[in-house]
């Protein structure tokens, strides 16, 4: 008997995840995405522990959009990092990031071992230089 009750609990979970196309996985709908007047394509291949943070960050509620505001990057990560200790081996990585008015106050926080949390800062920067501040940079994971 436990056994066909197991079988057939097995078989509703399946057809369940079929149907829902993945219902235990938090999605964003492109309804949920802010307007934006540019995109980045944040390479996980490159830095798949920034691009982990940024997924996680985005399914729990962050706005993947950016609105660059270069000037309160300072102020948004001190904030963002207030309360959080360091931890030797690792860079304390925050999304939105701090160049975002979107960062800040709130702010997701994750350890990452610092190549990829640099290398993708530095990526990041380099993809964004010829925006202006007030520019809204949809940053998809890819």
């Amino acid at each position: 008997m436990k056994r066909i009750v197991t079988v057939i609990l097995c078989l509703i979970a399946s057809v369940v995840y079929v149907i829902e196309e993945k219902p235990f996985q938090k999605s964003v709908t492109t309804e949920s995405i802010p307007e934006y007047d540019e995109v980045i394509d944040f390479p996980e291949d490159k830095y798949p522990e920034t691009a982990a943070h940024i997924r996680e960050a985005v399914e729990d509620g962050k706005s993947p959009v950016c609105t660059i505001d270069r000037d309160g990057a300072d102020e948004n990560r001190n904030e963002s990092l207030k309360g959080i200790p360091t931890k030797k081996g690792y860079d304390r990585d925050e999304f939105p990031m701090a160049f975002c008015e979107e960062g800040g106050i709130g702010a997701d926080i994750e350890y990452i071992t610092p190549s990829d949390n640099r290398g993708a800062g530095s990526w990041v920067s380099h993809q964004v230089d010829q925006f202006t501040d007030g520019t809204k940079v949809l940053i998809q994971v890819q």
